[in-house]
């Protein structure tokens, strides 16, 4: 299974466009918050079911604050990271999966993106495809499950984005 993470998209449908076309074919999506009202848009336009997460730009929304999804033998805490500690923020979030029995986090918040094993948890970030911080380029990420329970996940830069 191939899954498209996104996160942190601020309402800039172009920058969700240009993530949509760069994956190509996945399977589904995964929106780690901050205008998870954008997975309307993202199923608009992909025919693809979307699972987002509430950010701390959300506001109101009928998203949930953490969504625990079980993708075959792979179970995966997506969560928009602002509850934790900036300085503590991995070490918090590979804690909390291990007692989640999580073996993958997907969190957005920072606006950086991050792929990261930490013992057997994969820590990831996309990044934001419309706002990314520290000069680098807008990114999105995309995560193979492969049906032997294997995880390869990486990140895709989009240099054409604000």
């Amino acid at each position: 299974m191939l899954i498209g993470v996104i996160s942190d998209t601020h309402g800039d449908h172009g920058a969700i466009e240009r993530v949509v076309t760069a994956a190509g074919a996945v399977d589904m999506w995964l929106h780690g918050g901050d205008y998870s009202q954008d997975s309307h848009y993202i199923t608009k336009i992909s025919s693809l079911p979307v699972i987002a997460v509430r950010g701390n730009c959300d506001g109101y929304t009928d998203a949930k604050v953490d969504e625990y999804i079980d993708v075959g033998s792979v179970k995966i805490w997506l969560t928009h990271g602002h509850r934790f500690s900036p300085h503590e923020r991995i070490t918090e979030l590979s804690w909390w999966a291990d007692q989640y029995g999580a073996q993958i986090v997907i969190s957005g918040h920072t606006h950086v993106a991050y792929n990261k094993w930490h013992n057997h948890v994969l820590i990831f970030n996309p990044g934001s495809p419309s706002r990314p911080r520290c000069s680098g380029a807008g990114s999105f990420g995309l995560i193979a499950l492969g049906i032997d329970g294997s995880i390869n996940a990486k990140v895709i830069e989009l240099p054409h984005c604000k």
